[in-house]
């Protein structure tokens, strides 16, 4: 464990198959879970080459001109697309006052949809695709296709880590609303606003967040159980993983959804110091009821939160921390 508090998991024995090495990585994370609920991984098999192009071609897309990417504002709380600077307050999802993240984003529903009735409601919004850069929509889809992937794969480690069957999550990830989501801060010119952060305090609301973030000035905070926050090192070729409030509530508190943040860069570095990260919030089916798992409670120990169905969960939260475009 690194002294950030952050530790480092080697995902690459569960993925080459053995008993042994699932048991193994399992175990590593089912303690994280329960101490932090924060963890870095290795050996997931992404392509760097394709976290590369991904990167690259969102990063074209925030740089053209305001006026281009407002073509594809979202226009509702549950859509999918452009959200301008200054348009969400993620402390609001936690009904905290803070002024407006200093942050820009782009976020795409599920890529493949079938037609079929189950799908024909606002948690599969379609996104809308912006036509410049002409490749992006492309290149996003083979980056969710690939997240997808990697988060069943996670949520396989989860159930063995919950002593569970590895499968027990599989009926309940396979018609997921998940969402891939860029987030570019831009460099500041003025100063922020008191209390005014790149992304303020909040949990991630979700089964997991699979997070590819950009080493820069200004990053990524863990709330600690000793109170305090700590900075996440970002480790070359890895991913930053976070369960979110749904595996908390189903694990009765025995798993931690932990607060974070974005903080800004000091204003030595703010000018010429931008950030983007690249950010894949794993849901379960939107009909999934979120309950206590019968063994994370017993005697002493009784559920402590009513059961939600993760789309009304979903857009709860998602209409708290939205200001602008929800309105």
């Amino acid at each position: 464990m690194r002294d950030t508090g952050i530790p480092l998991i080697d995902l690459a024995p569960f993925r080459e198959g053995s008993a042994a090495g699932k048991r193994r990585v399992a175990a590593q994370v089912g303690r994280v879970c329960e101490e932090i609920g924060f963890f870095t991984i290795v050996g997931h098999g992404v392509p760097e080459e394709l976290i590369g192009r991904t990167y690259e071609v969102s990063k074209t897309f925030f740089l053209l001109p305001l006026a281009e990417k407002m073509k594809v504002r979202r226009v509702l709380a549950q859509s999918y697309g452009y959200v301008a600077l200054e348009d969400e307050s993620l402390s609001g999802s936690r009904d905290e006052e803070a002024p407006p993240d200093l942050k820009e984003s782009f976020s795409a529903s599920r890529i493949e949809v079938p037609d079929e009735e189950y799908y024909r409601c606002p948690h599969f919004a379609p996104t809308l695709w912006p036509e410049r850069p002409p490749e992006f929509k492309a290149v996003w889809t083979e980056y969710y296709r690939v997240m997808e992937r990697l988060a069943a794969d996670i949520m396989r480690i989860f159930g063995l880590a919950l002593d569970l069957p590895e499968t027990f999550f599989d009926d309940k990830i396979d018609k997921h609303p998940s969402v891939l989501r860029v987030l570019y801060y831009p460099e500041q010119p003025r100063e922020a606003l008191p209390g005014q952060l790149r992304a303020g305090a909040h949990s991630d609301y979700g089964s997991l967040t699979i997070l590819r973030a950009e080493d820069a000035p200004g990053g990524l905070q863990v709330h600690t159980r000793e109170g305090g926050w700590a900075d996440v090192e970002i480790i070359p070729d890895s991913f930053v993983v976070n369960i979110g409030d749904m595996l908390m509530r189903w694990t009765n508190d025995r798993w931690i959804s932990t607060l974070h943040r974005v903080v800004n860069p000091s204003r030595d570095e703010a000018l010429g110091s931008s950030r983007l990260s690249m950010v894949f919030f794993h849901m379960p089916n939107y009909d999934t009821l979120i309950s206590c798992l019968q063994n994370c409670a017993g005697p002493g120990n009784p559920a402590r939160y009513p059961p939600v169905s993760v789309g009304d969960y979903k857009l709860m939260k998602v209409r708290k921390q939205t200001l602008v475009t929800a309105r």
